[in-house]
């Protein structure tokens, strides 16, 4: 009885202290990129095409078969998910001539390294694209949460090969 007891307050407990940390709710960040009406969802479908090139970027192919997209004419926002070491990290990207406007991380799961939500982290991808399936200019790591850094590196490039992807 006891041994059962002490199980189920490590199971419990272990997944209370992963708790997701929303840090800027989805809607919220469509808010802040297309102001208070944000444009109709539009959707595009992850044909075998689009799952080769996303594989390029992940390593596997993406777990849906379709993404939604908000655009408006110059800027496009994108909600992404990777695995940052155990748990998937959720962000949004605002791409607009064929460059990243900005990145920002709207839900953090991991233990650690989310560091990666500070505005002096996220400010590098302001600006940059891909050449040669990179990312330029290349972003800085932190120490603690690399590999945080490279599900965010990951999401970007992934957000800006969609954008290029997406119907006009």
């Amino acid at each position: 009885m006891l041994r059962t007891l002490l199980s189920l307050i490590l199971i419990f407990g272990t997944a209370a202290a992963q708790a997701d940390q929303v840090l800027l709710p989805p809607d919220e960040f469509l808010r802040q990129t297309f102001g208070p009406t944000a444009p109709t969802p539009q959707t595009l479908w992850l044909d075998a095409a689009t799952q080769r090139q996303l594989k390029t970027i992940f390593g596997h192919n993406y777990p849906q078969a379709r993404l939604r997209y908000w655009r408006v004419p110059g800027k496009t926002a994108w909600i992404l998910e990777d695995i940052g070491k155990e748990f998937p990290i959720t962000a949004g990207f605002v791409v607009g001539k064929a460059a990243l406007d900005s990145a920002n991380v709207l839900i953090y799961r991991e233990t650690r390294g989310d560091e990666i939500r500070y505005p002096t982290f996220l400010k590098q991808f302001a600006g940059a694209k891909l050449a040669s399936d990179r990312l330029q200019p290349e972003v800085d790591g932190i120490s603690g949460a690399t590999l945080s850094v490279m599900a965010m590196q990951r999401m970007a490039r992934a957000a800006l090969t969609l954008d290029a992807l997406a119907p006009p």
